[in-house]
């Protein structure tokens, strides 16, 4: 549903039943993990997510191995630090169209540093040359991923598989966690269209990495939106 076309009337009546709806999923979550007594040890959220349904997820599943949010907007970067640090056990965290960034992803890398896989999936987008006023911030949005790439890997030092669907990162990037990854075996790039993969980076993923998925690599098994979004500097 295109909510700009609602009127004032009708978009309070969707925000009011879409906060019922999330509500009872909530509910219909935690009578699940109270059935598991204890013994979940996997668990995925799409859409629907908050820091107070994670914080009782984990208080009750402190065995839980797999963690998945999914477009999980109402997660805040504490609230997840604060579930994580509870998850002595967990393998496997994917945050794939969340805003958790910045030093909140770099305190998730500290909290987490035992992790096997780490997927930070996004829409990808490719930039059209044409020069416009909006180049310099979306160079700084590049450089910032990198950072962000760089503060993460520097903690993550277990890491098996590492899949960064659409993520804006850079060459920059790609050689932190080619230098920060000494266990990497599968790493997933696919729409990562800042990355110039040829030359020496090309071998040194090769060589490193036994499964490789490439920017223009086919997007046919990965299970969200593979739209491009097409952005002009």
């Amino acid at each position: 549903m295109n909510t700009e076309d609602l009127s004032v009337d009708d978009l309070l009546t969707f925000i009011a039943n879409r906060s019922i709806k999330l509500e009872r999923l909530g509910r219909m979550m935690c009578h699940a993990v109270d059935l598991s007594q204890g013994g979940l040890v996997e668990i995925n959220i799409e859409r629907f997510g908050t820091d107070s349904l994670l914080t009782y997820i984990v208080d009750i599943s402190s065995n839980l191995r797999r963690l998945g949010l999914v477009k999980c907007d109402q997660i805040t970067g504490m609230g997840l630090f604060s579930a994580v640090m509870k998850l002595p056990l967990l393998e496997e965290l994917e945050l794939s169209y969340c805003k958790i960034k910045g030093l909140n992803l770099e305190a998730i890398g500290y909290a987490c540093s035992h992790l096997k896989t780490l997927k930070l999936n996004c829409q990808g987008y490719r930039l059209l040359a044409r020069f416009e006023p909006n180049c310099l911030n979306i160079a700084k949005t590049m450089l910032d991923t990198d950072y962000q790439i760089i503060d993460i890997v520097k903690r993550m030092h277990e890491l098996r598989h590492i899949q960064l669907f659409g993520n804006r990162l850079t060459d920059i990037g790609l050689n932190a966690i080619l230098n920060g990854c000494p266990h990497l075996e599968h790493l997933d790039l696919r729409q990562c269209f800042n990355i110039n993969l040829v030359g020496d980076l090309e071998k040194r993923c090769l060589k490193k990495v036994k499964v490789l998925r490439r920017p223009n690599d086919s997007t046919a098994d990965y299970p969200y939106d593979t739209s491009v979004l097409d952005l002009t500097f």
